[in-house]
């Protein structure tokens, strides 16, 4: 039986994301929860052009925001009627901010769910909390104390000027290109070869970052942009 639910939550979720596809030009999205994190989501999402529908039930918060945004509401977003109400079951896009009330992070996590909003995205503030959310069905889960924390580590510990972590145990790293990579185009240094790794930027000093070919050649004091595996990776930038 949990079999068969699985799989049926997998194939709704599929097919909530070829609907997603279909209207990715709907550039509204509901953010409910207007503390630290999403407050500073929804200015940014509306500095890029979005229209943001901010929600939360301290009327204080809303009442700081609502200048800043589309649309803000002091609502409960843990009745489903509510939600209706607001017309969230009509958005495309729509992020569960709400961290440290983890009970109410989980049931608006669920209505979103049930009302069908196409990409969901929702703070977790513990792995615990990330995997009650990912088992309810939640596309896409944030730990972002987690995700900093680790992010500042790699960049403390390490020769990285910047550090991102991606699924499947890949990562992006901007470092200062070592020795082993200048001097030759890129085809030529056997970069990929010998430290399992793809140049994929390049950044000269007083220049802007231009995409990396096998006919680049890399110069001492370069900034490069490199990917692959983590473990790779960090090997790699500890060259330079």
């Amino acid at each position: 039986m949990a079999d068969y639910l699985h799989k049926l939550r997998l194939r709704r979720r599929k097919r909530l994301a070829e609907q997603h596809a279909q209207t990715v030009g709907d550039q509204r999205v509901a953010v409910i929860g207007l503390g630290r994190f999403g407050s500073s989501l929804a200015n940014e999402l509306m500095r890029r052009g979005w229209d943001v529908l901010g929600i939360d039930t301290d009327a204080r918060l809303v009442q700081k925001y609502s200048d800043g945004l589309t649309h803000s509401a002091v609502a409960d977003c843990t009745d489903p009627e509510v939600l209706h109400q607001l017309g969230v079951h009509e958005f495309t896009s729509a992020v569960v901010g709400i961290g440290t009330d983890i009970e109410a992070s989980i049931l608006i996590a669920s209505n979103l769910l049930e009302a069908e909003v196409p990409n969901l995205w929702a703070k977790a503030i513990s792995r615990q909390h990330g995997q009650i959310l990912e088992r309810l069905g939640v596309h896409h889960v944030v730990l972002p104390e987690h995700e900093m924390g680790e992010r500042v580590a790699h960049l403390v510990t390490g020769r990285m000027l910047d550090f991102i972590e991606f699924d499947d145990d890949y990562a992006l790293v901007k470092t200062v290109a070592p020795d082993i990579a200048t001097g030759v185009p890129l085809g030529q240094s056997q970069v990929r070869t010998k430290y399992s790794v793809t140049v994929v930027g390049i950044k000269r000093p007083g220049e802007d970052f231009t995409y990396a070919t096998a006919e680049t050649v890399v110069q001492k004091g370069d900034v490069i942009v490199v990917t692959g595996k983590i473990h790779a990776v960090e090997a790699f930038a500890e060259l330079s």
